[in-house]
């Protein structure tokens, strides 16, 4: 099932998510809304926070991304409990946008590489050095489960220019073309 995003603004976006047990209520069923609702929304990855679930759990398939960023090939997971362990001091600058901040694209600097533990659908035990838009997808959706957003990485100038943006986002005057969960005011 399609589940409505959540935009700029709402307050789960910006709480840290919590680690869970396989013993989680409707844990399959959430990880399967979660890919369908990635795919339909044309999205290359999801975290739990964006469909209103404080959990550390995110979806990723960055294949897509394959022709230009040849380490995305095949890169398809579902990371649960996820805690990225280091960082490389190297970084690269790339365009990000975000499902839950529809029309604002900017450019990010993040570290080039990362290792990352977490568990996977079944459990059990992950650790994945990633590098280069793999390792930038990974840190875009954990951000999310981290409470913070892209645009907390940009320059205060850029984030000045896009602060019309932001609020038009923030007070539900936006069209998407997928689900998006009601504005809370």
């Amino acid at each position: 099932m399609q589940l409505p995003i959540y935009l700029y603004g709402q307050p789960v976006l910006r709480k840290v998510a919590q680690d869970i047990t396989p013993e989680y209520d409707g844990l399959k069923k959430l990880i399967e809304d979660m890919w369908e609702t990635m795919y339909v929304s044309d999205g290359i990855g999801l975290a739990a926070p964006q469909i209103g679930c404080s959990i550390r759990m995110l979806v990723i398939d960055a294949d897509p991304m394959s022709e230009a960023f040849a380490e995305c090939k095949n890169f398809k997971r579902c990371m649960i409990n996820a805690h990225i362990v280091e960082m490389s001091d190297e970084t690269c600058t790339e365009s990000e946008g975000c499902l839950s901040l529809p029309g604002i694209g900017e450019k990010v600097i993040r570290p080039k590489e990362i290792v990352i533990e977490y568990v996977n659908e079944k459990f059990e035990p992950q650790r994945e050095k990633l590098s280069g838009f793999a390792a930038r997808v990974v840190q875009h959706e954990y951000d999310h489960l981290e409470g913070k957003l892209f645009v907390d990485r940009i320059s205060s100038i850029r984030k000045q220019l896009i602060k019309g943006k932001l609020a038009k986002i923030q007070k539900g005057a936006v069209r998407t073309e997928y689900r998006v969960a009601p504005h809370k005011k």
